[in-house]
């Protein structure tokens, strides 16, 4: 089983809001999900982006692959380079 973390589109038309989520690659944009990890409101001025990094950095460690939006989203929250820092910490040991 592929594990992806990408985007749930939820909210109204016109109005979109997303969670961030831990889903088999496999199933529907808005299907069945494993885990929440975080949201994203693009539509508020600037935009919200809430992420669980204990969360997110365990799914990453096990070889869950974010899309590219999710992580451009990581990136900005800071969740990619503390998933490095935690990479290259346990390979120099």
């Amino acid at each position: 089983m592929a594990v992806k973390l990408r985007l749930m589109r939820m909210g109204a038309k016109k109005k979109p809001f997303y969670r961030i989520v831990a889903a088999d690659s496999r199933t529907k944009r808005d299907g069945k999900y494993i885990e929440l990890v975080g949201t994203y409101n693009p539509v508020a001025n600037p935009a919200e982006i809430k992420v669980n990094e204990e969360v997110a950095l365990k799914w990453l460690s096990v070889g869950a692959i974010p899309t590219d939006t999710v992580k451009s989203l990581f990136n900005k929250t800071g969740v990619n380079e503390k998933f490095h820092k935690l990479k290259n910490k346990k390979e120099s040991k």
